[in-house]
């Protein structure tokens, strides 16, 4: 849209007069660049990190550094703990054998339908339970009986024969 298309005739001639009257007062050419240039030497642009002050660096040094500390405490409590070493098993006695119980107490009394089997087993399986093993005897199996739940899963063992 032009300024011309849309005027009301009465306000040409005021706006003709002021447009004379502001003709006067433009500078002359070259003026605005002389400026320019005098300002950029006066001021010469600076780098980015000249832009802070000392009291902003060191607060931006105080929160990275803190939330490096923070990063690295959390990475630290994050870390996988160690193996626990096997809990020592609950043990029972019936009948004047001890049970060693491989699940809870209380899904073993949840079981409807336990079974007790004989078999042999590795000694290096006993290990995890806390029988000694030993480069000689790593080879031998223990006889036991097993207390297998209805799913086929071992509930207890009782050691028959250690060789």
């Amino acid at each position: 849209m032009k300024m011309d298309e849309h005027t009301d005739p009465l306000l040409d001639p005021p706006f003709a007069a002021l447009r004379g009257a502001m003709a006067g007062l433009n500078a002359p050419r070259g003026v605005e660049k002389e400026l320019l240039d005098a300002f950029a030497r006066q001021f010469p642009p600076r780098r980015w990190y000249h832009a802070l002050s000392p009291r902003q660096w060191g607060m931006a040094g105080g929160v990275g550094s803190t939330a490096l500390v923070a990063v690295l405490a959390l990475g630290l409590s994050t870390q996988v703990p160690p193996p626990a070493l096997p809990a020592a098993p609950a043990v029972t006695v019936d009948d004047g054998a001890a049970f060693i119980a491989l699940a809870s107490a209380e899904r073993i009394e949840q079981e409807p339908h336990a079974r007790m089997l004989e078999t042999d087993v590795p000694r290096t399986a006993l290990a995890a339970i806390g029988l000694p093993v030993t480069p000689e005897n790593a080879g031998d199996s223990v006889r036991a009986e097993v207390l297998v739940g209805a799913d086929g899963s071992p509930l207890a063992l009782r050691l028959v024969a250690l060789p």
